[in-house]
């Protein structure tokens, strides 16, 4: 969640077929594309139906063809089989550049949680091109990141005109005001730990906007790896709230995983 560190490698599967750690595909070559992430512990993940609707409407919008789920999972297992139950799973699916057959990617990484300290967010000006999909164009994101690192910032928050919040680098953002947990309702991925939050009645969309900050009394950012608590956005400090953002994490720990 902070920044863009990626679990150690595990094992790579190119169409069900393994492949060299220290000589993977040449991803590079394959910038189109769109993929999930997620959390597998003792081989289940909260939220499988959502990850596999993510790449199937994905899928069938890059690619005008169904990715079927089972196959999705079979490959998953596979990969997990040969690796680890524990594990950060990262199924990508890659466009080549003469337009041929797609390629279905497993890649299976160490484990990973959320930061145990507070993020310290800088907002910038960038929106996501197709904000609705999960896909392989991240170079302004993580650029952003980047520089955000540098200013002493755990991560960016991606705004648009008028300072109108929409996501985080690789998160959702959300916000608590009295009872009631706030997410920005602007173009943004729609994030399975978001919507699987969403389903808890407390739940509400509204425009946000950096001016706004002063109506809510604590910040989270939400993605595969869990929760974690905003400590700022550029110089504005969230009172705290703790123990709500606490109960929220308790909410999305006790979400059931299911088989991959």
């Amino acid at each position: 969640m902070t920044g863009v560190a990626n679990p150690a490698l595990l094992r790579i599967e190119v169409d069900g077929c393994p492949v060299p750690l220290d000589d993977p595909p040449a991803l590079a070559l394959l910038p189109h594309g769109h993929f999930t992430v997620m959390q597998v512990r003792d081989g289940r993940t909260r939220g499988l139906d959502l990850h596999l609707r993510r790449l199937d409407a994905a899928n069938r919008e890059l690619y005008a063809e169904p990715l079927d789920g089972e196959l999705v999972r079979a490959r998953i297992r596979a990969a997990l089989a040969a690796s680890t139950r524990d594990a950060t799973v990262r199924f990508v699916v890659a466009g080549t550049p003469d337009g041929g057959p797609t390629r279905l990617i497993v890649a299976v990484g160490a484990p990973a949680e959320p930061p145990p300290a507070p993020q310290r967010l800088m907002s910038v000006p960038y929106s996501r091109p197709f904000p609705h999909l999960k896909h392989l164009g991240t170079f302004g994101q993580l650029q952003y990141g980047r520089l955000a690192r540098r200013h002493g910032f755990d991560d960016a928050l991606l705004t648009g005109p008028g300072g109108v919040i929409t996501e985080g680098t690789t998160t959702n953002i959300g916000f608590l005001a009295g009872d009631a947990v706030v997410w920005p309702d602007a173009p943004a991925l729609h994030g399975v730990t978001m919507a699987l939050l969403e389903r808890f009645p407390d739940s509400a969309r509204a425009p946000v906007r950096l001016a706004d900050l002063d109506r809510f009394e604590a910040a989270f950012v939400t993605n595969s790896r869990g929760i974690a608590a905003v400590a700022t956005v550029d110089d504005h400090h969230f009172a705290g709230s703790t123990p709500r953002i606490a109960e929220l994490a308790r909410r999305y720990d006790a979400v059931p995983g299911d088989l991959v």
